[in-house]
């Protein structure tokens, strides 16, 4: 099941069957999340459009970077399907199995280099406690790489799977079964 709320039959428009069809042929299927927001081809345009944008634009951030933001943001939420997506996206990007454990369940526990945990703590923060960023968090950044614009990309990141944990635990959305054999 995709999801738990039932909702209209989708028909998709020509530029989202395309894209459906590039996701069979890149991925294999498509992912549950796309089928989710079908119902509706605003709402699937614009979230395939943030997602897009977001994770794969040109950014300072790395794409691996983008699926850590992910995944910590998705454990903090206890967000089932974006652990399960995005983790084996860590695994496959880092060629490293235990990294995308790691990620999804204490990325505390990671070796992680300073600018990425530095990026992980500021972007699990402003999930559990938005009201408690202050100067000094942007000036952790800062000090670890990261541009006023990479810090705009990891908020925004974090901001976006915020989103998305909350409507995929509304609509009890189910990650595909391929995700949880992929790069292991």
């Amino acid at each position: 099941m995709v999801i738990a709320l039932s909702l209209p039959k989708p028909s998709l428009n020509e530029s989202m069957s395309a894209y459906f069809k590039k996701c069979e042929e890149k991925l294999g299927f498509v992912p549950n999340v796309l089928k989710a927001y079908a119902f509706d081809m605003g709402k699937l345009e614009a979230f395939v459009a943030m997602y897009n944008d977001l994770m794969l634009a040109p950014s300072g951030l790395s794409k691996l970077e983008r699926e850590m933001i992910a995944v910590a943001v998705s454990s903090h939420n206890k967000c089932y399907y974006c652990l399960v997506a995005h983790g084996a996206a860590v695994r496959q990007m880092a060629d490293d199995p235990v990294l995308g454990e790691l990620m999804a369940m204490n990325y505390r526990a990671a070796r992680l280099s300073k600018r990425q945990r530095a990026m992980l703590d500021f972007a699990v923060k402003l999930t559990a406690e938005p009201w408690a960023i202050e100067d000094h968090d942007r000036e952790a950044l800062r000090r670890a790489g990261f541009s006023d614009r990479d810090i705009w990309d990891i908020s925004a990141v974090a901001g976006f799977f915020n989103m998305s944990n909350r409507v995929a635990s509304a609509t009890d959305m189910r990650p595909n079964s391929a995700y949880h054999a992929q790069a292991r």
